[in-house]
């Protein structure tokens, strides 16, 4: 087959490698329907983050399952499923506190852009839809696999509640589902941060009720300003910068909550502002294992629409294609059809 490799800084090629084969036991072999590039993808792709050499990217999958290991006992050939980008066993002690995304057996998942993939741990990772869905619904359910996952945990460790005041730190794919979290979790009030026109609408129509295009000490004063003086009860904070932790958190109310979900680089925290912030901090890699049976409920009622952040549809073999126009901020998402 062919498939997705990074060779360096914006050098992404799009070659033949093996196809996957049943390595362990416990694993399933899918055939994708859909796959796409992810905003985390961008920090290798840019040289901001190294890779030791070629690199199979993509780590969103979803589709048929086409073999599985022998010890696997709850999917099975011709379901449609879908993963997180981390693997589980779903029975570790991480696991069934809820944090699969940190199971002792865990692994990173890759080379998904591609028309094949082995996905590891099926059973702990894999959920199956109840029938394999339509081709309109297939973009709603691929984010599941991770941006739509990774927004609802930036709103639940966030905290958001019905009728809170809910503030969004990054306008990408991310954060745009933050708001449709926030909205999907009762907050009254939404503030997003963008300075894009076309994200800022696209922000509105999931729930947004204000937007605020400062950033810096301008925007942490506005939003000050829009909460009388009082900062946010729940932050998303989807970027991963220091520049964006620290507006996620100096935009919060004594005794609110920052969900952080954006990948940190170069983000470093002084332990006196934090201890007199008074503000609960907590993230990581989204668990999107524990939320995937709830988005996929919500999202086969049509009760959530999350696959409109891909503005960018592409034929696989087009991938390079899709990492530019993320790049340089033509698209918001990029799905990949093999």
């Amino acid at each position: 087959m062919r498939g997705t490799v990074l060779y360096g800084p914006r050098d992404i090629r799009f070659e033949e490698r093996d196809d996957p084969r049943i390595i362990q036991p416990t694993d399933a072999i899918i055939r994708m329907s859909a796959t796409c590039v992810c905003g985390s993808d961008l920090w290798p792709y840019r040289g901001l983050q190294p890779i030791n050499g070629p690199t199979p990217m993509g780590h969103e999958y979803c589709g048929i399952v086409e073999e599985i290991g022998s010890a696997v006992r709850s999917i099975k050939p011709g379901q449609f499923v879908i993963g997180s980008f981390a693997t589980s066993d779903n029975t570790c002690p991480h696991c069934q506190a809820g944090y699969q995304s940190s199971c002792v057996d865990r692994e990173f998942m890759s080379q998904a852009q591609a028309p094949l993939l082995r996905v590891p741990h099926a059973d702990g990772t894999l959920v199956a839809t109840p029938s394999v869905p339509s081709n309109d619904m297939i973009p709603d359910l691929l984010t599941l696999s991770d941006v739509m996952g990774t927004a609802w945990f930036a709103a639940d460790a966030a905290s958001v509640k019905p009728g809170n005041t809910a503030l969004v730190v990054g306008d990408g794919a991310v954060g745009l589902l933050g708001v449709l979290a926030a909205k999907q979790l009762g907050a009254r009030r939404i503030i997003a941060m963008s300075r894009n026109p076309s994200r800022q609408k696209l922000a509105r129509e999931f729930g947004a009720t204000d937007i605020v295009a400062d950033r810096g000490e301008e925007g942490i004063a506005r939003i000050k300003d829009l909460t009388k003086g009082i900062g946010a009860d729940s932050v998303l904070e989807c970027v991963g910068t220091q520049e964006s932790m620290m507006q996620a958190i100096r935009s919060t109310r004594p005794g609110g909550y920052v969900g952080y979900v954006g990948v940190p680089h170069g983000v470093e925290l002084k332990g006196d502002e934090l201890f007199y912030a008074h503000v609960h901090l907590h993230g990581g890699p989204a668990p999107v294992r524990r939320y995937l049976p709830h988005l996929i409920d919500l999202a086969l009622k049509q009760k959530i629409k999350p696959g409109r952040v891909f503005d960018l549809k592409l034929p696989l073999e087009q991938v390079a294609e899709g990492y530019r126009a993320m790049d340089e901020r033509r698209a918001i998402k990029t799905l990949l059809q093999p």
